[in-house]
């Protein structure tokens, strides 16, 4: 089975579980941010970024595509703020990201070892350019919001500490909710996917349809 193919039978099973909401942001290609000091490993530039909340199971699960395949050799970790109502931690005002606000967060390597204030939650599922992960809403308690009006945000980091190793938000300068109904199947399928995982394969594709073939 391709990976595409892989990552678009994924959404098949979650939406077994139904009801539930959902929602996608994507990021540009080529936007790493300017205050960004590090080595721009493609593998941590955000192309898209998805919530999905089950409320029959009370799970999120989590997914986002990066504009190359995650390479678990390379420095870095993915980053996921959640605001469940309080929003006590904003710290990205001097990088023009005010708006980015949270009270937990995950830290996703690249291996997909996802820890919560230090502690295993974990592992997220890693197909070349895409992740996801699925975690108990249990983990996130209340602060003041429903937990499909959660906010979520993704930043990568690359390696060390400050502002100057965050590569990328996603959404930028805001925050992503869980509160539209998910779609049919087959649409619902390209969103926890991401149109730059499709992109990824698609382009893959013309390259080898434009190489020369020897008879």
């Amino acid at each position: 089975m391709s990976k595409v193919a892989m990552l678009c039978a994924c959404p098949m099973v979650l939406l077994a579980a139904m009801p539930a909401s959902a929602a996608t942001a994507f990021d540009p290609s080529g936007d790493f941010l300017p205050s960004y000091t590090g080595t721009k490993l493609n593998d941590l530039e955000v192309l898209s970024f998805t919530v999905l909340f089950n409320q029959l199971s009370s799970t999120f699960t989590l997914g986002w595509t990066v504009n190359a395949p995650i390479d678990p050799a390379t420095p870095g970790v993915y980053v996921i703020g959640v605001n469940t109502g309080t929003g006590v931690n904003a710290p990205f005002g001097s990088i023009g990201a005010g708006n980015v606000v949270f009270n937990q967060a995950i830290l996703v390597g690249k291996d997909g070892a996802a820890t919560l204030g230090g502690v295993s939650i974990g592992t997220a599922s890693i197909v070349g350019n895409a992740a996801s992960i699925s975690l108990a809403a249990a983990l996130f308690p209340s602060t003041g919001l429903q937990p499909q009006n959660y906010g979520w945000n993704i930043w990568p980091r690359g390696t060390g500490t400050g502002l100057g190793q965050i590569t990328d938000f996603a959404p930028n300068n805001g925050l992503l909710a869980a509160v539209a109904p998910v779609p049919e199947p087959s649409t619902w399928a390209l969103m926890l996917l991401g149109f730059g995982g499709m992109g990824l394969a698609m382009r893959h594709g013309r390259r080898r349809r434009l190489t020369p073939q020897v008879a």
